[in-house]
């Protein structure tokens, strides 16, 4: 029973890995400014989506995942809680896969950039908010809020209001 449960799992989750690599590959830029949000069915999927955390997003994908958000080692390796020499370690590794409190901050930055992308409609644009003290989040910078799910969430609320036209 348990490795019926197991092979499930890693099923649903290589099916939704799938998904994910598709959807990045078709938002590859053709220039480093001009990135598309995701398709939002990616994380309709919540399950889905789950299920991809708990097998660990492997090293490939993340590579990909790196490259959509433009951040740097040195931004990953903060919001990861990690050393940028372990990183760098774990990218080496052919058959990697991140542990699932990784895995989680990776898709949820995954959310944020493909947010942010649909609000401000350019990466340059969003990495600029990203990076510059917010009044609406007690003048912290975005990107220092992206070490936590609270934080994030905070994020993704800014974002739905700037996006509807509510500033604070």
């Amino acid at each position: 029973m348990a490795t019926e449960k197991a092979l499930l799992q890693k099923t649903v989750s290589n099916e939704v890995l799938t998904r994910l690599v598709d959807s990045l590959r078709l938002m590859e830029p053709t220039t480093s400014n001009k990135r598309k949000p995701l398709k939002n069915d990616f994380f309709k999927d919540k399950f889905g989506v789950r299920s991809a955390i708990q097998t660990g997003i492997p090293n490939t994908i993340f590579e990909l995942i790196q490259s959509y958000t433009s951040l740097t080692d040195t931004d990953w390796a903060g919001i990861l809680d990690i050393s940028t020499k372990s990183l760098k370690r774990y990218r080496n590794q052919d058959e990697y896969n991140f542990k699932a409190s990784h895995s989680e901050k990776i898709i949820e930055i995954l959310e944020v950039t493909s947010m942010g992308l649909d609000v401000f409609g350019d990466m340059d644009k969003f990495k600029l908010w990203m990076h510059t003290p917010n009044f609406a989040l007690r003048s912290l910078k975005p990107i220092e809020l992206l070490k936590d799910s609270y934080g994030k969430e905070l994020i993704i609320g800014e974002l739905t209001r700037i996006n509807y036209g509510i500033f604070i």
